[in-house]
């Protein structure tokens, strides 16, 4: 194939992908948006004491409803540690508002199919769980009080909107445009992300061949219940690691996640990929911005040896089960527009975009910035300059296909 042929595939790739997850990413961020409205941080906080069964159970729970953007979650996470939250119960939310939430399981189920939604939510608990054993087995008390008081040495942040019935808010038009507001909010800090991670997997799949994934994931294309126990721990250790250098957020890796188990990586070592988006480096120099680099690094080993012992209990206890998904049983790019449950989705859910959007008709669009602080600025300024230059890159695949170059 020619040059101007793949750039026109990896550009209709990178837009069909998109396409299919449009609705999804309305409905879960709508639902997003909603819950967090209606429950808000102070809330949440007063719930979350030291570690126990109940505190870690609620902390999840609030992750579970919360927004699924890493930096939202960081942010957050940053605040109910600093006002009190056990570390404990402020790592499982962490946890959960990336791996639990409703718009992510849309997301796999639309990518990858239901065995990688039910490997999310189980996997999701199982990290949480790992965790907390890590912590217990280590207990770093002296270093969890030392970055409690650097976070409270710490200026700029901002209390919670005052307390409401959410009776009240659901049955007023204020509430709803809150909800707006919110939803809005999600978009701003997930376009990038989506965008450059959209655009990557477009690319990946038209211009790499099968024989780089055979070489960098051992085993690559065999089937995942015949792979040797070091072939299976070496795809959950290489999963991590194309994670960290694409740097993007758990919503833009769903594609690239699909395209690693189309390409034969076995299911653990997906897993591990879907689940990297908190040992990533823009994350590391965040919770070290946050804690210091010593509390950033401890927990990223604590992060890093939870998904590596979650993803292989996935990968063994789905095997046990015999429901190991078939490798290349996920969307494959060639799927893109048609008259079908697809369009009639997303006709629905761009209305009912349009519909908030207008509730706000009149109001100065926010920053995105409300959970990106200054201290991100260099990597959020990064990803809008590389989110520009996917658009101009769509764009050109675009002009190629209608210009009949591909």
């Amino acid at each position: 194939m020619t040059f101007f042929s793949l750039y026109s595939e990896a550009a209709l790739t990178s837009l069909g992908y998109f396409w299919q997850a449009l609705w999804a990413f309305v409905l879960g961020y709508l639902v997003s948006s909603m819950i967090q409205v209606f429950v808000t941080r102070d809330r949440m906080q007063k719930a979350m004491g030291e570690a126990g069964r109940g505190s870690v159970a609620l902390a999840t729970f609030f992750g579970f409803i919360s927004s699924s953007c890493s930096f939202a979650a960081l942010a957050t996470t940053k605040s109910l540690f600093k006002k009190g939250a056990g570390f404990v119960p402020a790592i499982a939310f962490l946890l959960a508002s990336t791996n639990l939430v409703i718009e992510l399981g849309i997301i796999i189920a639309v990518f990858l199919g239901w065995q990688f939604v039910v490997g999310e939510y189980i996997g999701g608990i199982l990290l949480i769980l790992f965790a907390w054993l890590g912590y217990r087995m280590t207990g770093p008390k002296q270093m969890i009080k030392q970055a409690r008081q650097r976070l409270r040495g710490q200026d700029g942040d901002g209390g919670d909107e005052a307390p409401s019935d959410w009776r009240d808010k659901l049955q007023s038009l204020e509430g709803w445009r809150q909800v707006a507001r919110r939803y809005r909010m999600e978009w701003g800090m997930v376009w990038k992300d989506v965008t450059v991670g959209f655009t990557i997997a477009g690319i990946i799949a038209a211009f790499v061949p099968p024989a780089f994934f055979k070489t960098l994931f051992m085993g690559a294309g065999q089937d995942s219940a015949t792979l040797g126990f070091f072939s299976v721990l070496q795809n959950i250790l290489i999963g991590p690691v194309a994670a960290f250098f694409t740097f993007i957020g758990s919503m833009g890796n769903i594609p690239l996640a699909a395209i690693l188990h189309n390409n034969g990586v076995s299911f653990g070592g997906v897993m591990a990929f879907i689940f990297s988006d908190l040992v990533v480096f823009p994350v590391i120099r965040i919770n070290a911005k946050y804690y210091g680099w010593k509390m950033a690094l401890y927990i990223l080993g604590l992060l890093f040896g939870a998904l590596i012992a979650a993803s292989l209990i996935l990968h063994y206890g789905f095997a046990l089960l015999n429901l190991l998904p078939e490798a290349g049983a996920s969307t494959p790019p060639g799927q893109r527009f048609a008259v079908d449950y697809t369009l009639f989705l997303n006709l629905v859910f761009l209305a009912i975009s349009g519909g908030l959007l207008w509730l706000l008709r009149g109001e100065k669009g926010e920053s995105s910035g409300h959970h990106h602080h200054s201290d991100r600025s260099l990597i959020e300024r990064v990803l809008f300059w590389l989110a520009i230059a996917a658009y101009l890159w769509l764009a050109g695949g675009v002009m190629v296909t209608g210009l009949g170059w591909a």
